[in-house]
């Protein structure tokens, strides 16, 4: 008797480890994860001349493949300009989107004291560099006049 309550119970634990059955409904996969929120940056920024501090969710400079970050203005002697600044989670992550943002430049030039690239993005001159996890740049300045604002950002970046 003992033997036969045994091996019904062996067959009933086998039966308990098969896979779902055909009635059963597979489980729903997890909702993609909200991307994170930026993170306010704005003691990075210069001072002198600047105007104001945004911080964008998503979309920097209106690029649809680029995420969120900071975006400094500034107004010196009625020329109107930016810096932006976005920290990814690792320096190939901030190279990559370098590259994608390069892409959409005409006439880019490549940098090489800043591993960096300067180009026209529509009607405004970019000049934009990676520096670790960070991907920063100028916006709207003329290419030796955003290679200066370029230098004191970088050096702000350590």
């Amino acid at each position: 008797m003992k033997l036969y309550l045994w091996i019904g119970l062996f067959f009933l634990a086998l039966a308990g480890c098969s896979g779902p059955s055909q009635r059963e409904t597979p489980k729903a996969a997890p909702a993609a994860a909200a991307k994170p929120k930026p993170v306010d940056q704005r003691w990075k920024f210069p001072q002198a001349n600047q105007v104001g501090v945004q911080l964008v969710d998503d979309k920097l400079l209106g690029k649809d493949f680029m995420p969120g970050g900071n975006l400094a203005s500034y107004e010196r002697k009625g020329t109107r300009y930016q810096l932006f600044l976005v920290r990814t989670g690792s320096a190939e992550e901030a190279l990559g989107l370098l590259l994608s943002l390069k892409k959409g430049f005409a006439n880019a030039k490549f940098i090489p004291h800043m591993g960096g690239y300067f180009g026209m993005d529509g009607k405004d001159p970019v000049y934009a560099f990676q520096k670790g996890p960070y991907l920063a740049g100028v916006v709207g300045l003329p290419e030796v006049e955003a290679d200066l604002q370029a230098r004191d950002l970088a050096a702000r970046l350590n």
